[in-house]
């Protein structure tokens, strides 16, 4: 029975996510919310979608980068490059960005009479991105159930485990990751580079899954 909704950006994690739990799933709805590289992963969240016959839908959050301090959200210049480690990669924090996104689909959850938002946070967030951590994700399934008629809660189900586990999972699952977008610098291709191109690099290789991913930067 379709039950969930699910965040899906149109990386790896997400689609993997999709793919896994697809019989589940009802709709899947994506943030545009000015990152440099939403252009390039939302359509591919939208093809996978598409591909599993599940409704994709877009939320234009236009106002983050108005308000918001991130070098996400300031080009592609101030994306640091190196390893995905917590010094490196603070920068990229956008404050409170899956609470944000969670809320929204708690309450489209809600309005399409479903009982699950998921999302596909994993163990290698948990020191960079706070709203990527265990004790967030308990606290704000806690204020959706509280905070909604049928009491919709927040499923995680990758939180304690690596990108590299998530990539096995979708290799099984038969999964194309060169239909994904993980850099976040969003140019015409992966850089190479960055913290996120090294994750993806890394979580491949370890999975023993061919990368055809086309990189800038070869390596």
């Amino acid at each position: 029975m379709k039950d969930s909704i699910i965040i899906v950006s149109g990386g790896m994690d997400s689609v993997t996510l999709l793919c896994e739990y697809k019989d589940r799933i009802a709709v899947g709805v994506s943030f545009d919310y000015g990152s440099n590289h939403n252009a390039r992963e939302i359509p591919f969240a939208c093809q996978h979608c598409e591909m599993l016959g599940i409704e994709h839908i877009v939320i234009d959050l236009a106002f983050m980068p108005k308000y918001f301090k991130s070098s996400l959200l300031d080009g592609a210049g101030a994306i640091p490059e190196g390893h995905y480690a917590d010094d490196n990669m603070k920068s990229t924090v956008v404050p409170f960005r899956n609470g944000i996104m969670l809320s929204i689909a708690a309450g489209i959850a809600e309005s399409m009479g479903l009982k699950y938002v998921m999302m596909a946070n994993h163990g290698g967030d948990h020191t960079i991105y706070p709203d990527c951590r265990q004790e967030f994700v308990n606290a704000m399934s806690e204020a959706t159930k509280a905070g909604t008629f049928p009491g919709i809660e927040i499923l995680a189900p990758y939180t304690g485990i690596t990108k590299a586990d998530i990539a096995r999972r979708g290799k099984a699952l038969g999964i194309d990751y060169s239909k994904t977008w993980s850099c976040y610098k969003g140019g015409e291709h992966h850089c190479g580079k960055c913290g996120t191109c090294m994750e993806r690099k890394e979580a491949m290789r370890d999975a023993s899954i061919v990368d055809t991913t086309i990189y800038d930067e070869s390596y």
